[in-house]
């Protein structure tokens, strides 16, 4: 019985986890849950934490992503450890702000998605089609956004067709948007923004991008109260990716402290206010 069973699943799995898992488990999907109505429109959505902010940047042979560690639900802290930045394969990484539960879940979703599609085909699947399944998942949590718990992805992989890094941004439709350059997401990201049009150059090395990721996030927090800055006394860093050709890695915690600890240093001997 369990081996006709599997016979089932595997005639009926197709490339795409989600696609399967819509037509077996819906249920299992994040994108299905909902929150009761009460009329014809909404109740409030439920005290939940929501994380910000995400940077991602390109530089000759690469990318980098980057996030802080913190979330809120409203006016509180909810945590100074969460993750917003996560390996989607070994050529991809994917940072998601809003409503931190339905992100991570969408996130490890994602990171499934791609590991069945690659046993399936015996292939990677481009990075084109990674943006655009990125997309449609965020397109099918539309109804869960507009109820006020939405989740924005900021892509990005190193495309091996071509040779490059590329970004990609989206918005709570599904819309994909490919950027140029560098890109922020977040409540923190006019500021992170703002830092990053002022320290990016072309030719950046990968390891000025990273001083240049957690220096715009340094001055994400600055300004925005639910952006969590370096925290030299709890020893906490943001999380930061770089992407090549030879893959994916996560910038080591002691490199993230050596960085911080210059910039803190620069900007107290220049006694810098703003």
């Amino acid at each position: 019985m369990n081996d006709f069973l599997a016979e089932r699943v595997v005639s009926a799995a197709t490339s795409s986890f989600t696609e399967h898992l819509a037509a077996t488990r819906p249920d299992l999907l994040p994108i299905n849950r909902s929150l009761p109505l009460a009329g014809v429109s909404a109740v409030a959505p439920p005290a939940a934490p929501h994380g910000t902010t995400i940077v991602a940047m390109t530089f000759p042979g690469g990318v980098l992503m980057a996030g802080d560690r913190r979330a809120t639900m409203g006016n509180v802290i909810a945590s100074r450890h969460i993750e917003k930045v996560f390996p989607a394969d070994r050529f991809s990484v994917l940072g998601i702000a809003g409503t931190a539960g339905i992100a991570i879940d969408i996130a490890r979703l994602f990171q499934v998605e791609l590991e069945h599609y690659e046993k399936i085909e015996g292939t990677l699947l481009s990075l084109e089609g990674k943006a655009t399944r990125l997309g449609a998942m965020v397109r099918g949590n539309l109804p869960m956004a507009l109820q006020g718990l939405a989740a924005i992805p900021l892509f990005a992989g190193f495309d091996i067709e071509t040779g490059v890094g590329r970004l990609f941004s989206y918005d709570v439709t599904g819309g994909r948007y490919e950027e140029l350059e560098h890109h922020s997401v977040g409540s923190g990201s006019v500021f992170a923004r703002g830092a990053l049009k002022k320290l990016w150059r072309a030719g950046l090395a990968e390891d000025d991008a990273v001083r240049v990721a957690v220096e715009a996030l340094y001055d994400a927090a600055d300004d925005d109260s639910a952006t969590g800055g370096p925290d030299p006394v709890r020893q906490l860093w943001p999380v930061v990716y770089t992407v090549t050709r030879l893959g994916g890695r996560r910038v080591a915690d002691r490199e993230l402290a050596t960085i911080a600890g210059d910039i803190i240093a620069e900007r107290s001997i220049a006694r810098r206010e703003a």
